[in-house]
């Protein structure tokens, strides 16, 4: 990635992925039984809202590399808790085994965009003098 071209966290393709997962989430979600409003349905919406917002928070804190990787480490979790809640919802027959196949690959590449974003962590720090 070609940081000159990066003014902010909303031009990464990783930010832009989570946000277009979590709508997709959102989308599904409305389909959940009105029983699960309170436990399943928030689960997976908040967790997959909280990727990127993990990332955003990563992106203002690249001053120190280690912190930087910390929140992209937690947004990885967040990234397992969500396909988490996509395997429930399937196993409750909430989401039909093509729906959640696809969920889960989608996400699998944004787990992938992330951990090379924690192994590339100097690139993306180096601009602020990270020893």
């Amino acid at each position: 990635m070609n940081m000159e071209f990066v003014k902010g966290f909303g031009d990464l393709e990783v930010y832009k992925l989570s946000r277009q997962l979590s709508k997709e989430i959102f989308d599904v979600s409305k389909k959940f039984p009105r029983e699960e409003m309170y436990s399943l349905t928030d689960q997976v919406r908040r967790s997959s809202r909280s990727i990127g917002a993990q990332i955003a928070e990563a992106w203002g804190k690249r001053r120190y590399q280690k912190h930087f990787v910390s929140k992209l480490t937690d947004a990885d979790g967040e990234l397992l808790e969500t396909q988490h809640w996509i395997e429930t919802a399937q196993d409750c027959a909430y989401l039909s085994i093509e729906t959640s196949t696809g969920l889960l690959e989608k996400y699998d590449s944004l787990g992938k965009m992330l951990n090379s974003m924690i192994n590339k962590s100097a690139s993306f720090c180096k601009k602020y003098g990270v020893p």
